[in-house]
């Protein structure tokens, strides 16, 4: 088990601090992304049987490095958090969303000396670092898009009244996060009730436990940002992304499937592009028994194997 180095991104000019996280290491940088509710503590560094995603990563050689959006974790809230949620816009769009990947980058590639890192993002993060790939290229070497939001037509849903926050309670995650699974199999996450990750997720929000129920306050932007490609609106172009790119999903993704995957593939600028689709995950595959396979996958990849 490594020891994480935690430090605080500082702001300029009204930006917010974000929290970095990181396992050193002399080889390549991975950058993670987390998606829409869960911050890096809960998600690549939060650790199962004393191991997590990034201790994988850096026992593979990797400079592993994960960081918190503003609003989540512990990085700072936004402006919206202060103020009720119906009629303001959701904050926490992709496209400012991006900006914080951008500084966490450039913090990255300060701190270590290099010109370039890899980026590995998880569902909404994958449209946070999809569009920062399409406006920085010349910074990344590798992105893996693990359970990627990709662009449907369905009908209605830019038409929901999305506010500026929302609220998540450990039933709300624990609900998401077996839906997928097959009925009358058996359950997939390591902690199937949530024993120890739930009370860890409330405490990621010093004001969950003043809620009925216990609940963690998050931006929205994410909500908007997916319900947008779903009615056709990406929040960037998959045919300006040139780096070499992995499309993985655990093959009980409801949220990432197999229509969405081949889009992406078609449209995907890359050279080197590959799909990957593991047994017995689903969307929240990092956080199940079958973790070992995508943490196999994803890692044979970033190390620059092309058929991982």
């Amino acid at each position: 088990m490594t020891s994480d180095q935690v430090t605080m991104l500082d702001g300029r000019a009204g930006e917010p601090r974000l929290l970095v996280r990181r396992a050193a290491s002399s080889g390549p940088s991975v950058i993670y992304v987390h998606g829409a509710t869960f911050p890096s503590a809960l998600s690549v560094a939060y650790r199962f049987h004393g191991h997590s995603w990034m201790d994988d990563l850096h026992r593979r050689g990797f400079d592993a490095w994960a960081f918190d959006f503003s609003g989540y974790g512990g990085s700072d809230r936004p402006a919206c958090f202060s103020r009720l949620p119906v009629g303001r816009p959701p904050g926490g769009r992709a496209p400012s969303a991006s900006r914080q990947l951008a500084r966490v980058v450039a913090h990255v590639l300060a701190t270590t000396g290099r010109s370039r890192v890899s980026l590995l993002a998880h569902s909404w993060g994958t449209l946070v670092a999809g569009l920062y790939a399409t406006k920085q290229p010349q910074n990344l070497d590798r992105l893996v898009l693990f359970g990627p939001i990709a662009r449907r037509e369905a009908a209605g849903h830019a038409k929901v009244n999305i506010p500026g926050w929302r609220l998540v309670s450990i039933a709300d995650q624990l609900a998401r996060f077996v839906e997928d699974v097959p009925a009358g199999h058996p359950p997939v996450l390591i902690e199937p009730e949530l024993a120890w990750w739930g009370p860890a997720y409330l405490a990621t929000d010093p004001g969950s436990a003043a809620r009925m129920p216990p609940a963690v306050k998050i931006p929205s932007g994410p909500v908007a940002d997916i319900a947008a490609a779903w009615s056709g609106r990406m929040a960037y172009d998959p045919e300006r992304i040139k780096v070499p790119t992995l499309v993985v999903r655990g093959a009980w993704d409801g949220v990432s499937n197999d229509a969405d995957a081949a889009w992406l593939m078609a449209r995907l600028g890359s050279r080197i592009k590959l799909d990957r689709k593991l047994p017995k995950g689903t969307h929240l595959m990092h956080l199940e028994t079958g973790r070992a396979a995508l943490f196999e996958t994803a890692g044979h990849f970033l190390a620059g194997e092309t058929n991982p």
